[in-house]
């Protein structure tokens, strides 16, 4: 399937390099332990900084120990960790793309010394605490409040689906407050801070999401992130989340694809491969342009984001075109797998699974469909 593709003739050497350092990461370290990983809902802490040791944590930020990789570079290590599992895909977004680019976005100084270079080693893990329990699209209602309280703020109130949060060293924790919405950083070992992981999920299941409780959390005053006010400070953070997910569900997309073309030409029907066959060979022609298509649209992205003219409607075509051809891909795949597909013989219906979750968070479709329909008409739908 690369050969007919030929990405790597639209990259740079560098480019090319960091794709291949993260595939031989998901080979060797994540997919001889992913399926049984999963069936135990087990996330592997200790991959955590084999991660940061081979850059991946935070890359595409300058500086603290970030490797200063560019867009694109970026973006095919999210395809290929997530060739492997969402869920890794997950914690390389969580880190680095949520917790450590709103430190580095808008913390002051002391703040990225303090927590940067130790998140960049995998040394230390932060996670970003902005979902609520009644739903994330609607942000401006957060009900978690920080208020002043001498020298510094104290914190009450509840996030949901919180990446990492029970394994997490720091917390940026999103509040309203008499100012509006504010970023504060909270370590989690803060008396009231409580992080307890969700166990009845059926994707996701070799990462970690929390519900996290905030009673009476006290934090010093210089706890505040001083760049970031009101909802802009947050979104900028998805807004780089949702980048990396335009390139990694392509690559769940290209798992299902692969297995699905190593099927269909040993599984026999009638006296031969069912490979053999115009009805394969079309769905699986139109599997690849849909792959390949998503591919392309998400490298037009990296070069825009590179020349710093990637706007968020951008972000939002490619957001809900990626996961969404990605999940018509890993059902089409597991229909050429037949009764197996539904095995762990075959990642395809993990992946499937991973892939629901992943088109719910950092914006549904409905959401990615309005950013689109107002940046077309001008009118703004979403009240």
């Amino acid at each position: 399937m690369d050969t007919v593709f030929d990405l790597d003739a639209l990259l740079e050497a560098d480019e090319i390099a960091w794709a291949r350092k993260a595939r031989a990461f998901a080979t060797n370290r994540i997919l001889p332990t992913i399926e049984q990983d999963f069936e135990d809902k087990r996330f592997r802490r200790e991959l955590v900084a084999e991660l940061g040791a081979a850059g991946f944590l935070g890359m595409h930020l300058d500086g603290y120990g970030c490797a200063g990789a560019g867009a694109v570079s970026y973006g095919l290590v999210c395809l290929e960790l997530e060739a492997a599992d969402s869920g890794w895909r997950t914690f390389v977004s969580v880190q680095g793309s949520l917790a450590m680019s709103a430190i580095h976005k808008y913390g002051s100084e002391e703040q990225k010394q303090r927590w940067l270079p130790g998140m960049a080693a995998g040394e230390l893990v932060g996670c970003f605490a902005l979902t609520e329990p009644t739903g994330g699209s609607d942000p401006a209602a957060m009900k978690t409040t920080a208020r002043r309280d001498g020298d510094g703020w104290v914190l009450d109130g509840t996030k949901r689906w919180i990446g990492l949060a029970s394994v997490a060293d720091i917390a940026v924790v999103w509040a309203m407050t008499d100012d509006g919405v504010r970023g504060f950083l909270v370590p989690t070992e803060t008396p009231g801070f409580t992080a307890t992981p969700i166990d009845n999920k059926l994707s996701m299941r070799a990462s970690i999401q929390c519900d996290v409780s905030f009673d009476g959390v006290r934090v010093p005053g210089d706890a505040i992130l001083p760049g970031a006010r009101g909802l802009s400070g947050p979104f900028g953070c998805l807004n780089e989340a949702r980048f990396g997910i335009v390139w990694g569900a392509m690559g769940a997309a290209r798992s299902c694809l692969d297995a699905a073309i190593g099927r269909s030409q040993t599984r026999e029907v009638f006296g031969r491969p069912i490979g053999a066959t115009q009805l394969i060979q079309a769905k699986l022609a139109d599997m690849f342009v849909e792959y390949e298509k998503g591919v392309l649209l998400a490298l037009h992205l990296g070069r825009l984001k590179e020349r710093g003219t990637l706007t968020p409607a951008q972000i939002s075509v490619g957001k809900l075109n990626s996961v969404r051809e990605a999940i018509l891909i890993a059902r089409e795949a597991r229909a050429i797998l037949g009764g197996d597909g539904i095995t762990s013989e075959f990642p395809v219906m993990r992946h499937m699974n991973n892939l629901e979750s992943v088109r719910t968070y950092e914006g549904t479709d409905e959401i990615h469909q309005l950013v689109l329909g107002r940046a077309l008409t001008g009118l703004n739908a979403f009240a």
